[in-house]
């Protein structure tokens, strides 16, 4: 057996694998204390060998837990994941809570390209947070509610703060909010869809995984699939794709 655990920036994700098989996963919030919050899901788990990856990999490496810890970049953590679980895939979109990564895959979720954000949270699941705040609707309800939004309004800052001085000034001009955060989601995908283009996942033609906690949201699933002209292939756990690559590197590693 390997386990694979993803240190996020919102959420730590552990999946443990034996012959490439799942047997164990589990999940947990970060909090201001993930060397805790990683005790508590090694305890729980089966005892092997462990690969970490996500932002707070390092940290993983460096407190041991009492296991055998390697560590890679989440960039080979998702683009295995996400093989391993899409065979087609041509390419991957995870959106984490403080980053965005594009990648273009070869056979056997090996990396082609890829580009990533990680200077701010411009169209991360940290923007999208904040930004529901504003609306005073959980996270986990935005998607919806900006489903049932009507297409036409722009928002042209991806800037957190600036995204909600905009979203403020429109709601005071009497924008339905709904359609606002029906624009602001827009402002999300056309920013991802455009990554995604640059490492060559062509529209219509490469299959694209979402993974990431982002991948819950239905209203950027709805309207990256459009942006991109296919359905995304999208895992009923995407968010555990970083914590099942690395698991999975593990054990090809032997």
């Amino acid at each position: 057996m390997f386990a694979g655990i993803d240190i996020g920036s919102r959420s730590i994700e552990l999946v443990v694998v034996e012959n490439s098989r799942v047997v164990h996963a589990a999940r947990a919030a970060t909090t201001f204390d993930p060397v805790s919050q990683c005790h508590k899901l090694f305890d729980a788990a089966p005892a092997c060998p462990v690969v970490a990856t996500g932002y707070g990999r390092e940290l993983a490496a460096a407190n041991g837990f009492g296991r055998e810890i390697t560590s890679i970049t989440e960039i080979k953590a998702h683009a295995l994941g996400a093989a391993h679980r899409f065979p087609q895939a041509g390419g991957v979109l995870d959106i984490g809570g403080q980053d965005t990564k594009a990648i273009a895959l070869l056979p056997g979720g090996k990396v082609a390209k890829f580009e990533m954000n990680d200077r701010c949270a411009a169209g991360t699941g940290k923007f999208l947070e904040f930004l529901a705040n504003v609306f005073q609707i959980p996270v986990e309800e935005f998607g919806a509610y900006a489903l049932s939004g009507t297409p036409g309004i722009e928002v042209s800052s991806m800037c957190t703060v600036f995204a909600e001085t905009e979203a403020t000034s429109l709601m005071a001009k009497g924008s339905d909010p709904k359609d606002i955060a029906l624009g602001l989601h827009a402002s999300v995908v056309r920013r991802t869809a455009n990554m995604l283009r640059r490492v060559g996942v062509a529209d219509g033609i490469t299959p694209v995984v979402f993974s990431g906690g982002v991948a819950h949201n239905p209203c950027i699933v709805h309207l990256l699939g459009q942006a991109l002209g296919q359905p995304l292939l999208v895992a009923h756990d995407p968010d555990m794709t970083g914590a099942l690559g690395a698991a999975l590197w593990g054990e090809r590693r032997g």
